[in-house]
């Protein structure tokens, strides 16, 4: 049976620059209520290192609600929480990835992007019913009016990419933004 009660709250609204979309919750990050909340997570350092958002300080696991309020939201392919993606089944896709896509259409973002394209490719199948093989980057596919792009997975099981790596990735991120934002 999928559960109906998310593991962890999203950070959305209408106007935003950029949703941060993940696989699914962390069991971690679901106990503490927080995105990308394990230490050895990268995500955190690489934004802080990538320019999307000006700040002073290194932006830490909680900063989730006043980065909603400058243009970042977050959000989840599949919202049960699991130790490992690899333990989610197609249930769970098939159950959680429309309702993601509804959000994202209601909410339409400038910019989804999708960290890791186990998670890309998941949720095309079994919410757009498209079989693609995505590359990291921007994707021809569209969400509504939001652009798509990839991002790797910024996890620590994911070791085929360094935080140098990841940060880059993110920094072409933050250069598709400010082209969006000054063409509009």
């Amino acid at each position: 049976m999928i559960p109906n009660e998310p593991a962890l709250r999203d950070h959305l609204r209408s106007g935003l620059d950029i949703v941060f979309v993940g696989i699914n919750p962390g069991a971690y990050s679901a106990t503490v209520g927080k995105y990308f909340a394990t230490p050895t997570n990268r995500f955190w350092p690489a934004l802080s290192h990538s320019g999307i958002v000006k700040i002073d300080r290194d932006l830490l696991a909680g900063d989730e609600d006043w980065l909603n309020d400058v243009g970042v939201g977050f959000t989840d392919v599949v919202k049960r929480a699991s130790h490992s993606a690899s333990n989610l089944k197609a249930a769970d896709y098939r159950y959680w990835a429309p309702r993601t896509l509804r959000k994202l259409e209601e909410h339409a973002p400038l910019i989804l992007c999708f960290n890791g394209l186990t998670g890309y490719k998941a949720f095309a199948r079994y919410s757009l019913t498209l079989q693609v093989k995505p590359e990291l980057g921007e994707q021809a596919e569209r969400i509504g009016k939001s652009r798509v792009f990839v991002a790797p997975n910024p996890s620590a099981a994911n070791a085929a990419f360094s935080l140098d790596v990841i940060t880059g990735w993110y920094q072409k991120l933050k250069e598709l933004r400010d082209t969006l934002k000054t063409s509009h």
